[in-house]
């Protein structure tokens, strides 16, 4: 099929550009990892065996929600089920597994990734570590997509991570998150017990940026203008 029949075309070279970028960040390692996002009743998702942080649109292979592929002439990754599971179970629009270096290393050793910091509440706060399950098995999606109940975010038990969104841009920008927050803990935790935000810390931010609609611009009123 071509992209104009699948309509995906667009979202094809989109998730090329999100693995390079993943790549260029150093969450994704050779073919390690992978990408997709939902239109519809279609999934643009990466191909097995493709370099990701080297995708290109046309290692982007297009499958239906029932995992028959319907564009792109590449075999979907071997984590096809676990993707399709978080669509049919979250309803969301974008997933991303990587094996990231600091949210793996830290799958080994936690169960989950306490609220250490404020900026987790953008995934649900803690991050669960889903159990240990053989890589493309039903087994490993069923861990992790109970792992997901509301959260935007899942650390896999010696294996890696998945962020799920609405966007792929978000997606991309949760997985980024989750290796930075994976990080902050690491460095913390060589120095000594990293403090935990309470429930009553995490609902006076949650208060604090709904009221202040933290996270986007605002302009100045044009009383202040001149102030500047």
């Amino acid at each position: 099929m071509t992209d104009s029949s699948t309509a995906l075309g667009r979202e094809r070279a989109a998730v090329a550009e999100a693995c390079r970028r993943l790549g260029a960040e150093g969450l994704l390692i050779g073919t390690a990892g992978n990408v997709s996002v939902r239109v519809g009743e279609r999934v643009a998702i990466t191909a097995t065996g493709a370099v990701l942080a080297e995708l290109t649109a046309d290692q982007v292979t297009v499958v239906d929600l029932d995992g028959k592929i319907v564009g792109g002439t590449l075999e979907p990754t071997s984590e096809l089920e676990l993707h399709l599971g978080v669509y049919r179970r979250h309803g969301t629009g974008a997933v991303v597994h990587t094996h990231a270096p600091m949210a793996t290393a830290l799958s080994l050793v936690l169960d989950e990734l306490p609220c250490i910091h404020y900026q987790l509440l953008a995934l649900g706060g803690t991050v669960r570590v889903a159990p240990y399950a053989t890589f493309g098995t039903p087994e490993l999606a069923e861990s992790v997509l109970a792992a997901l109940e509301g959260r935007s975010a899942a650390l896999m038990a010696n294996h890696g991570a998945l962020t799920h969104a609405p966007t792929l841009d978000k997606a991309v920008e949760h997985a980024l998150l989750l290796e930075w927050a994976c990080g902050v803990y690491q460095h913390a935790a060589a120095l000594g017990p990293p403090r935990v935000l309470d429930e009553q810390q995490q609902l006076a931010v949650i208060e604090a940026a709904i009221a202040r609609n933290y996270g986007t611009t605002h302009s100045v009123p044009p009383e202040q203008e001149g102030t500047r």
